[in-house]
């Protein structure tokens, strides 16, 4: 097999964890040789979490969680100005349901709890009042929730097309199509494989998606995650056209059938087509070897979010107009955890040359991560602390 060229650095993963880590490696290491390596094309959405946003926020149950929020959030300030962009749009995070319910979310209760201890402001909210000021109907009346104000919604492809630009602009080298399929650490480095290409590298991240957990396995490092497809649905707006409403999360008991958790992004401040995306956030029928992802939403989760639609946002019209899609969450099975990200060290020979990010709703954290992840492929205490995220 043919061995390609020596390289200091090796990413797998063109997403926005390996694409962050190239920008800030690069930065600090000006002669190194840096290589991403990704199986689709840049900005795919086959990978992972589809749709043109995600919803940033600042809240979390956990206080480890939510003060590495508070010091990305100056991180994407940063970036913002070296892109000169507006990546991040604060039109508010609304929270609001069973106040007590837990979810890969989080808890409404504990996090205003924490809002409160970290002295960020919210404004409390019940239902009625939820529902005279957004537009839903028929919710339980005891549901409860609250604003967040500097909420809102990152720009997906504004955000990995600068970052793709900046590593570019620091001759980081990029080679899409390559999926790789093993890797070998030993003490001198790591060896990569793809189904043409040996690659060798001083140095490996491994940020590849739902990919990841097969990669780290073979080096008998066993991470507790799966991967689900969910649906999402766009849908046309009838009512509140000019609203310019927040990003919201519904925390619901769970049913027999499924999580009963939903979420919706308004028209995004950046699209001119107005459509809502509403997705069901349940953790169902994770993906196996036999049962593989076929990038079509589900039908009975579709019907459940136009039924809830229906029900409770009146604003919206699924009848005029909606489609459908899917994208792939890689959640850790433990609810109380929410990402991981380490070294391999101690886990396997050669493991310190090997660091793993994998898991989680983690796009809100991009430029920290990346930041981290650099931080220990240069052989650096991480400049936060990571604790809650090792494995």
């Amino acid at each position: 097999m043919h061995t390609n060229q020596q390289w200091d650095l090796i990413i797998i993963g063109a997403g926005p964890v390996g694409l962050s880590t190239a920008w800030n490696y690069a930065k600090n290491n000006p002669d190194n040789k840096v290589l991403v390596l990704d199986k689709y094309t840049l900005l795919t959405q086959l990978a992972g979490t589809s749709g043109e946003e995600r919803h940033w926020r600042l809240q979390y149950s956990e206080l480890d969680i939510f003060r590495l929020t508070l010091e990305a959030d100056k991180l994407w300030q940063d970036l913002e100005k070296q892109a000169d962009r507006k990546l991040i749009h604060r039109t508010g995070s609304l929270w609001f349901g069973d106040a007590d319910v837990w979810t890969n979310e989080g808890q409404i209760t504990q996090t205003m709890k924490s809002m409160d201890e970290m002295s960020l402001p919210y404004e409390r909210l019940n239902m009625a009042t939820i529902e005279q000021r957004y537009g839903f109907t028929h919710f339980d009346p005891n549901y409860e929730g609250f604003l967040q104000k500097d909420g809102g919604v990152i720009d997906v492809k504004g955000t990995l097309s600068t970052l793709y630009s900046l590593a570019n602009d620091l001759n980081v080298t990029f080679q899409f199509g390559e999926n790789v399929t093993a890797i070998e650490p030993d003490s001198e480095g790591v060896s990569v494989f793809s189904a043409e290409q040996r690659y060798r590298a001083r140095k490996v991240l491994i940020a590849s998606g739902p990919g990841s957990k097969a990669l780290v396995a073979q080096l008998d490092i066993d991470l507790a995650l799966s991967t689900y497809e969910m649906a999402c649905i766009s849908m046309l707006r009838s009512q509140r056209t000019g609203a310019n409403d927040p990003f919201w999360f519904a925390f619901q008991q769970p049913i027999e059938t499924d999580s009963n958790l939903f979420y919706g992004f308004p028209p995004n401040p950046w699209s001119v087509n107005g459509f809502d995306r509403l997705g069901t956030d349940f953790e169902v029928d994770p993906i196996t070897d036999t049962h593989k992802p076929d990038f079509r939403a589900n039908p009975q989760h579709v019907d459940r979010a136009i039924e809830f639609a229906r029900r409770h946002m009146p604003f919206l019209n699924p009848d005029r107009e909606c489609f459908s899609s899917s994208c792939l969450a890689v959640l850790p099975d433990n609810p109380e955890r929410l990402f991981y990200l380490d070294t391999a060290k101690g886990r396997c020979h050669g493991g310190e040359n090997v660091v793993i990010s994998a898991g989680g709703w983690a796009f809100k954290f991009t430029p920290l991560l990346g930041q981290v992840c650099a931080d220990l492929l240069n052989d650096k205490t991480p400049r936060w602390d990571i604790s809650a995220l090792r494995f």
